[in-house]
């Protein structure tokens, strides 16, 4: 009995002076600005693409009652992607045909290329203006260390900054939410974004729209690691946006996006839409939703 007493007791001495030491470490590191680390992390954000990689992955969205995966491959003319299954099980033959036709019409008109790089590059600017609003567009209370999916972050709870003059629609859209964000304490990129609508947002003094209070969005990244261009890239792994509204003449609108994606392999950067086609032709194998095989 002495000898278990005496274990128990240096148990426990042994666990306090780890949390006395975990909690001296944490109270060493200082406390960022949170507006200037958010400029950073934007900044870093933004100017990913002056040196990221290109990658192989698979993308799973769901709809309703049904799900899809799809293989995708990017290209400096954007993403080409080819669906591999609906609702678990593999395409039927006439969804292959599809397939096939889509692509290949994408490959042999110069204007459907031309419209898949227009809208690849609105997307990107889309992004970029969003991210943008970030460091004006709110008020962060204090960061705090803390660990979100194996990644020691910066945590940042932010709410809409009464100053700022939003004008845009997707400015006020933005504007309008309150959330959380976590960014890498390491290499200050962006790890987790949750935003929620904490009122109705009005079009046209509500007679061109509204919004409904309440809709909510999240978008986490990874770091996928090194890319050829030996850079570290971080890619979205998933991406939920839940917003329900009306339009003119009360139409009822909604915007219900649940899409995860994984399996990231580097591929050579300046592949053509043809080399990607042929790649997301090769057949999958593995456990994955759509395993994906390295470039040849």
């Amino acid at each position: 009995m002495p000898r278990l007493i005496g274990f128990c007791c240096f148990s426990v001495c042994h666990f306090g002076l780890l949390c006395l030491a975990a909690f001296a470490a944490s109270a060493q590191t200082p406390l960022p600005n949170s507006t200037i680390l958010v400029r950073e992390v934007v900044y870093n954000e933004l100017h990913d693409h002056d040196a990221h990689g290109y990658w192989r992955y698979w993308i799973e969205r769901h709809a309703g009652q049904s799900t899809e995966v799809s293989e995708q491959v990017e290209t400096p003319d954007g993403p080409l992607a080819r669906k591999q299954k609906t609702n678990g099980h593999p395409l039927p033959a006439d969804a292959r045909q599809d397939e096939d036709h889509r692509i290949e019409h994408l490959l042999n008109s110069p204007s459907e290329q031309a419209q898949h790089r227009k809208e690849y590059a609105e997307d990107e600017q889309r992004i970029a203006r969003i991210l943008a609003l970030l460091p004006d567009a709110f008020v962060y209370e204090p960061a705090q260390l803390q660990t979100l999916n194996d990644t020691v972050c910066w945590h940042m709870v932010f709410h809409p900054n009464p100053g700022y003059p939003a004008h845009s629609i997707e400015s006020r859209i933005f504007h309008a939410m309150s959330g959380e964000l976590w960014v890498s304490q390491k290499s200050k990129r962006l790890v987790r974004l949750d935003g929620k609508l904490q009122e109705n947002v009005d079009f046209g003094f509500g007679i061109l729209g509204r919004l409904y209070k309440d809709g909510w969005f999240r978008l986490e990244r990874t770091h996928v690691g090194q890319s050829p261009a030996g850079t570290g890239d971080w890619k979205t792994q998933r991406l939920e946006i839940h917003m329900q509204g009306r339009a003119m003449l009360f139409k009822t609108i909604a915007r219900e996006t649940s899409e995860r994606r994984g399996g990231f392999l580097p591929v050579p950067a300046g592949l053509s839409l043809q080399q990607a086609a042929a790649l997301v032709n090769q057949p999958a194998t593995g456990t994955q939703p759509v395993a994906l095989l390295t470039a040849r």
